[in-house]
């Protein structure tokens, strides 16, 4: 069972990791979804489905909220103003868009993520990001932490 800081420690693992596509290979390739499959498989065992291949554009044309509905079958949707370092967060580009970047809270003022053209990397949760959270999600059986 993860604990908030163990999650953290794992995502800041696979900071460098280059960007690609539908990949989930720390040091080697992943996109968002790659990064949180690989913490996934680092803390809690083998991922509990396969994802099957999807397109750059794959959210704008189905129209659904695909990536929350995957994730409310693996994590504990919480509310966006709950989340922490340790919880998984969705984002939508543009109001009326599903939800299609993931990222993983770092602390109050951080996310990591991976991000089209970039490797992973630990940046500011600048306003910018905060007012495209769409959902949040916690993994499961997190263990609390003493103070």
């Amino acid at each position: 069972m993860p604990t908030r800081t163990a999650i953290v420690a794992a995502a800041r693992g696979w900071i460098g990791t280059p960007y690609r596509h539908q990949a989930s290979v720390r040091g080697i390739g992943c996109d968002c979804l790659g990064l949180v499959r690989g913490v996934w498989r680092d803390l809690i065992g083998p991922e509990p489905v396969f994802v099957p291949p999807y397109t750059p554009d794959w959210a704008e044309a189905h129209g659904h909220e695909t990536l929350a509905d995957a994730a409310r079958g693996h994590l504990a949707e919480i509310s966006p103003d709950a989340a922490e370092a340790g919880d998984v967060v969705l984002f939508r580009w543009r109001e009326g868009y599903p939800a299609k970047h993931c990222a993983i809270l770092s602390g109050p003022a951080t996310l990591i993520h991976a991000h089209d053209g970039a490797a992973v990397a630990e940046v500011h949760f600048a306003p910018w990001w905060q007012r495209r959270i769409a959902f949040a999600f916690a993994f499961p059986e997190i263990v609390l932490e003493p103070c």
